[in-house]
């Protein structure tokens, strides 16, 4: 058999054959090879499930990675600030010894209290057990619901003030150091890639200008200035109302004599770096924690949170945050939640800045872009 280029072959091996289409000449039809499309598609599919679980085993690299760049553009400003009056490596030691001996003198401050606090805790439990059975509020509760309600207390205060029980909840004695050793692992490398980005933040910058075409390459160097310095502002910004919380708290929470306020207080200013969600999380675990002490004590807490958010939100938020990008509640919220699902709190604490990024880039480049006038028709030639 002929086909119709000239060359003899066997009807077996031809894959080329022709028709004529509506007059317009010899047209080929391919024949697909099925085998070849399915082990190309299955290679593909291993392919992406492999560098999906690589992905997955460098999640938590990727949070450190993530929250250092956010920690080194937090500083930048800082750094750009003293820069006029010192040279960059001066003034990158000069806000790194800082923040370092800032954070190492809230910790010494702070821990010795915590243990000390901690202990008299724990000694004084059973006085706090014994105030709550014998208190009016309980012996009310406890006719309300029968003997069914004080089953299920004496239950659960015979689990809690066995203290092998309370180390079972956290895993054990292991888990509790693996846990504490990995937690100085990454504050150790999380310290470690701040510096080097705080170093080498400019050269990065133009590195990654390299990759972008000359024509565009100005405009884009634009909003990458924009957006990292809107990052900064809103980091800093947010460390600073976080620090605000866990001071006011510390004083009013030793006033209304609240069980370790340093403890609540480190917890409110950690809440407090996830806007919305952190501070209101921390608030209710606040206000539930200080029924220990006494019903009155929780309710003055759950009153002094309620007016503090409403101060931070209408009054010290735009105050301090007003220079950098404002984040809608709702994206907050999504972001938090998809960010503690992907990498825990640090996930959290990182997946606000992402998504402040994401909108300076919508504002910056998007919108400017959909708005812009349509370019006029072309003038046909006469």
């Amino acid at each position: 058999m002929r086909n119709p280029f000239g060359h003899a072959h066997d009807s077996a091996h031809i894959d080329v054959t022709t028709v004529k289409a509506d007059g317009y000449g010899p047209m080929p039809i391919v024949r697909i090879n099925a085998f070849k499309m399915g082990l190309l598609g299955g290679l593909g599919v291993l392919l992406a499930v492999v560098i999906g679980g690589i992905v997955t085993q460098l999640s938590t690299v990727l949070v450190y990675v993530g929250l250092a760049l956010f920690l080194a553009l937090g500083l930048d400003p800082l750094v750009s600030l003293i820069e006029r009056k010192l040279p960059r490596p001066a003034a990158i030691a000069i806000v790194v010894l800082g923040a370092i001996l800032a954070v190492a003198g809230i910790l010494f401050a702070i821990i010795p209290v915590l243990v000390k606090q901690t202990t008299n805790l724990i000694d004084e439990l059973p006085g706090y057990v014994d105030d709550i059975l014998a208190s009016t509020w309980y012996n009310n509760l406890e006719d309300m619901f029968g003997d069914g309600f004080q089953d299920a207390v004496s239950s659960a205060l015979t689990f809690v003030q066995d203290p092998g029980n309370l180390l079972s909840i956290g895993g054990g004695i292991v888990a509790v150091g693996a846990g504490v050793a990995s937690g100085i692992t990454a504050v150790t490398i999380v310290t470690i890639l701040t510096l080097y980005f705080l170093g080498s933040l400019r050269a990065m910058k133009r590195a990654l200008y390299r990759f972008i075409p000359a024509y565009r390459r100005e405009s884009f160097a634009d909003v990458t200035d924009q957006v990292t310095s809107a990052v900064g502002r809103y980091v800093m910004g947010q460390v600073s109302l976080a620090l605000v919380n866990g001071v006011l708290s510390f004083i009013y929470l030793s006033i209304i004599g609240a069980p370790l306020p340093a403890l609540l207080a480190l917890l409110a200013f950690i809440g407090s770096l996830i806007p919305l969600v952190g501070t209101l999380s921390a608030s209710i675990i606040i206000t539930a924690l200080c029924f220990f002490n006494s019903p009155e004590t929780a309710l003055a807490a759950g009153i002094y949170y309620l007016i503090y958010m409403q101060i931070e939100a209408y009054v010290l938020s735009p105050r301090i945050m007003s220079k950098a990008v404002s984040v809608p509640g709702a994206i907050v919220v999504i972001a938090a939640v998809g960010g503690g699902a992907l990498g825990g709190v640090l996930g959290a604490l990182v997946a606000i800045p992402i998504a402040a990024s994401a909108l300076i880039i919508i504002q910056k480049v998007v919108f400017p872009s959909q708005d812009a006038k349509a370019a006029p028709p072309p003038v046909a030639a006469s």
